[in-house]
């Protein structure tokens, strides 16, 4: 089991300096920042990466998940090995590696390319997030923990946000590719920041690295996730979906059996016996499923669809953030009189009903039913948020908050990994369904370009269809309306039975 060597050393290596550990948090708060935002951000610079490299409606989707794949799947090893040898050089060395990635892709244009460099950009995140965390446990003395967690998970929750805008911004004046310089730019500016400011600190005794749990629960995340998404593209019944569904599920009982028997697992499984544990880990990964999911779909259709600029589609998200923000701030004395069942139950049901309203838009954007489901979502992810994580760290003792950091953390990236996967998956195999008689008699190049992605109604290649071109495009975008309209639908459902489960499961008021 593990030990309370990370609680211990905590205290040892506190920074006495104010204006230094003012300068971490920066610093940390700068690195989070580029984790968060690499997700959310790309969102709005998919329709012109698309159009400008040929990408298809499942490599799109990869592009987006090859980095919370990786991301996900070792995000306990490489916050391990934080642990053990050292959170500032991991987190050195997680920018460095992100900061290469972001490099590289800035100069591609290769679909295949960007989603192998995406990949390695999650590795690097890997070394970072965890790792921004506990600096912050290791450097600030006890009574200034709770104000710099805090403002960690505000910059967590805002990193989204400000990608997406930052993104806008940048695409309003250059090409996609500007997307990837965004994340080069802050990666430097991060990596100069650890350098200079960043303490070094690990733990005293460090039990046995778990590399099998580790390469199992990368093996586990990687086969589900490639699964769903070849499903959209081969259906359900082929043999590299089944197999990697296989691979995946195989993968992660073998998880499960390996961290039961090990000495020193990077997860227990019996912490899920704690009911708080166990139901807030499932409310962060719905959350997150829900709100990557609807990033990765709705931000399409804004621009496919309705027609908009990159900055012109992240400015109809404006409402988000005012609404999550002061909804998750009065959130924690919300649920400390009502308790998080019920106040964590009703946020998942908010998000749900803001899916399903959306799941309702037609070609010619509606307001009421884009901004009432806007609104209904944001205030569900608002009231959600802060009572899951407190119920993760509250069902622990002291000497295992370093788990349930990390069980956060994994949660998080978890549910965005599958919420692209499993509504990008829904998205693309109904748009291809659908958009079937659209393409029918067309010359065999457009109608290929065209059943692979609603991108295609920007190409000019379509101009040599002469008249029959608008009525093409006007197929299409009704196709991949109804794409997202099913997309949206399924995450309502998944979200409200998770609420339902919530609302039986979890603690009430009593704190563990």
């Amino acid at each position: 089991m593990l030990s309370s060597t990370r609680v211990e050393d905590a205290d040892a290596s506190t920074i006495d300096d104010p204006r230094r550990r003012r300068l971490v948090l920066a610093t940390v708060g700068l690195a989070l920042m580029t984790v968060v935002s690499a997700v959310s951000g790309l969102n709005v610079a998919l329709p012109e990466l698309a159009t400008a490299t040929g990408a298809t409606q499942t490599q799109l989707t990869w592009v987006v998940d090859a980095y919370t794949v990786v991301f996900a799947g070792l995000l306990l090893l490489v916050g391990a090995l934080g642990d053990r040898f050292g959170r500032r050089g991991v987190l050195v060395a997680g920018l460095a590696v992100f900061g290469l990635a972001a490099a590289g892709a800035l100069f591609t244009e290769d679909p295949d390319l960007l989603v192998a460099l995406r990949a390695v950009m999650g590795l690097g995140a890997a070394g970072i997030m965890p790792t921004t965390l506990s600096v912050i446990t290791t450097s600030f003395p006890a009574a200034e923990r709770p104000r710099a967690i805090g403002i960690w998970v505000g910059v967590a929750g805002g990193g989204a946000v400000i990608g997406l805008f930052g993104s806008g911004l940048l695409l309003e004046a250059f090409a996609w590719n500007s997307f990837f310089a965004l994340n080069l730019g802050l990666a430097v500016l991060a990596l100069a920041g650890a350098l200079a400011f960043v303490p070094e600190s690990r733990e005293a005794a460090p039990g046995r690295l778990d590399v099998t749990g580790g390469v199992l629960s990368l093996v586990a995340v990687s086969g589900l996730v490639v699964g769903i998404i070849e499903s959209a593209e081969n259906g359900w019944g082929d043999t590299l979906t089944l197999s990697a569904l296989a691979v995946g599920l195989l993968a992660l009982a073998a998880f499960v059996a390996w961290e039961l028997h090990t000495d020193d697992p990077l997860l227990d499984p019996r912490l899920f016996r704690e009911r708080g544990f166990a139901t807030g880990s499932l409310s962060i990964s719905l959350q997150f499923f829900a709100m990557f999911g609807f990033f990765f779909a709705v931000l399409q259709y804004l621009q496919f669809v309705v027609g908009l600029s990159p900055l012109q589609a992240a400015l109809r998200l404006l409402p988000l953030p005012f609404v999550l923000i002061p909804v998750a701030r009065r959130a924690p004395h919300v649920a400390a009189r009502l308790g998080f069942r019920r106040v964590g139950a009703l946020g998942l049901a908010l998000l749900a009903l803001g899916l399903f309203t959306m799941s309702h838009l037609t070609r010619d954007l509606s307001p009421w039913v884009f901004f009432g489901g806007l609104v209904a979502f944001a205030a569900g992810a608002g009231l959600a948020g802060t009572p899951a994580t407190t119920a993760i760290t509250e069902a622990l003792p002291p000497s295992k908050q370093g788990v349930a950091s990390a069980v956060n953390d994994t949660a998080r990236e978890l549910g965005s990994a599958l919420g692209i996967a499993v509504l990008g998956a829904a998205l693309a195999s109904a748009y291809r369904a659908d958009v079937a008689s659209v393409t029918a008699g067309l010359p065999e190049q457009a109608r290929e370009a065209v059943a692979g992605s609603v991108a295609a109604t920007r190409s000019p290649m379509l101009s040599a269809l002469g008249p029959k071109a608008q009525e093409v495009v006007v197929g299409a975008q009704e196709a991949f309306v109804a794409g997202v309209g099913h997309a949206l639908t399924i995450g309502a459902v998944v979200v409200a039975v998770g609420a339902v489960v919530v609302l039986l499961l979890a603690p009430g008021r009593e704190r563990h």
